[in-house]
């Protein structure tokens, strides 16, 4: 049996690692079907992380972040975990695909979020075809052309500016006429003269070929329409809360969450149910920054510790 499961290979989860098996946990296995790092690997630039001054890629910074944080003992199992329950004697149920089955006398879940999708007529059919949510992924395949991004916070804004470097041009559209991002990063796209601001718009369509997105319809608050003749656009409008594994199978979670699906959690990242803690951007009122994440994680492995050994 495990002292401590992980569920969650990103930065919440690898500090949460790090902190348990650190502290004396000997059985500890982080779940990541992929390579862990988490969804700043396809972040284009980081430049808030603190003690770190280079301006990098979220890939270049999560490098070295697995092997630090596994050198005391923490496993990584490239499994995918499909539920996690509780059992009436206290321990853990850790489900994966393919009717694999481990214990664990304690869980932390940190599986994050996914980029959501816009609902635009169109979005779906050409996804992969000229619409994407990774601009670090996608963009070299737009060198020299002109694309479309979608959003106001600080991820469309920030890949609009990455995108500028590799792009003719870029039509960054929002919805509204002021930006939910940083001032900094606010200042840096309207000094930018390769990004063009369409305001208090919406994309009404996704059109294209076989052979992918030919462009983009947009109309204004006052009914105004342009087509935008554009073979890429970038979504980036929110992130849906990957609790999946929380589920049981009544269709009820195993812990309580809040009202869009975040696991409320307290300042020590308890949940409802003793042993399982929550971090990371699953969790109620995340910042969404690497350095919270971490932090996140940190004080979960310290907590789930502490339960364990009592």
């Amino acid at each position: 049996m495990l002292d401590l499961a992980i569920i969650g290979g990103g930065p919440a989860g690898l500090t949460a690692g790090l902190y348990a098996s650190r502290g004396g946990l000997q059985n500890v296995t982080m779940f990541e079907k992929g390579m862990p790092g988490g969804q700043i690997t396809g972040s284009s630039e980081i430049e808030n992380y603190p003690g770190v001054s280079e301006v990098m890629s979220g890939l270049d910074m999560m490098q070295n972040w697995p092997e630090q944080c596994m050198r005391f003992g923490m496993k990584h199992s490239m499994e995918e975990v499909s539920r996690v329950s509780k059992r009436d004697d206290g321990t853990f149920e850790i489900s994966m695909l393919g009717d694999k089955m481990v214990e664990a006398k304690s869980v932390i879940v940190c599986t994050g979020s996914t980029p959501r999708r816009s609902g635009i007529k169109g979005e779906d059919k050409f996804f992969g075809r000229g619409v994407s949510t990774c601009a670090t992924c996608d963009g070299f395949f737009y060198k020299d052309k002109e694309v479309a991004v979608l959003g106001g916070g600080d991820t469309a804004l920030e890949e609009a500016l990455y995108l500028a470097n590799i792009c003719s041009k870029v039509h960054l559209v929002h919805r509204r006429d002021e930006f939910r991002a940083s001032p900094v990063t606010v200042k840096k796209v309207k000094e930018n003269k390769k990004i063009e601001l369409i305001l208090n718009s919406v994309i009404d369509e996704i059109y294209g070929d076989n052979s992918g997105v030919n462009g983009v319809k947009i109309s204004d608050k006052q009914g105004n329409k342009r087509d935008l003749a554009v073979p890429g656009i970038f979504v980036f409008v929110g992130m849906n809360v990957n609790n999946e594994v929380l589920m049981q199978e009544d269709g009820k979670p195993l812990c309580d969450l809040g009202s869009n699906g975040n696991v409320v959690v307290d300042l020590k990242m308890k949940t409802s149910v003793a042993g399982l803690f929550g971090a990371g951007d699953l969790r109620i009122d995340a910042s969404k920054q690497v350095v919270c994440a971490a932090g996140d994680g940190a004080t979960a492995g310290i907590q789930a510790l502490e339960y364990v050994n009592d």
